[in-house]
């Protein structure tokens, strides 16, 4: 399993973006998302100008993506549930998360954008080693949560 690591930050500064925007949430002081620079706005098919896929308005594959991420960063205690604001642990649902990115690794090959394929490789990756380096930390017995 020779594969060249990809580096693509974009879906870790959205997670963080989006951690940042739930944290001030939490703390009753919703901000607006802060928006890309000017030259990020792309034409869509229809013709009108939209959000890098960073927006997390917008459904497509690297929102999609994103979201699986930021779900198994949840799970795997980096970062607070967002319903309770608590880190918690849970490996075998992140365990499941990052093989759903797999999943779809192999089931798309071929059929994406450089850019959708350098996210998503990068995510499974990223996720693959931050995975290991969890459960290798501290064991703990199967299907439990544990606060963080």
């Amino acid at each position: 399993m020779n594969r060249e690591k990809s580096v693509d930050e974009s879906w870790k500064e959205s997670a963080a973006q989006e951690k940042e925007r739930l944290e001030n949430i939490a703390r009753g002081n919703p901000q607006p998302a802060p928006q890309p620079p000017s030259d990020s706005r792309q034409p869509s098919r229809s013709g009108r100008a939209h959000e890098e896929p960073s927006d997390v308005h917008e459904a497509d594959f690297i929102n999609y993506i994103s979201g699986l991420a930021y779900q198994a960063m949840v799970f795997m205690g980096e970062i607070p549930n967002p319903v309770t604001n608590i880190n918690e642990k849970d490996l075998e649902q992140a365990k499941f998360v990052i093989e759903t990115l797999i999943l779809l690794q192999e089931k798309t090959k071929g059929n994406l954008t450089g850019k959708e394929s350098d996210v998503l490789n990068t995510a499974a990756y990223e996720l693959q080693m931050k995975y290991v380096e969890a459960s290798s930390s501290r064991r703990e017995p199967d299907g439990q949560k544990e606060a963080v």
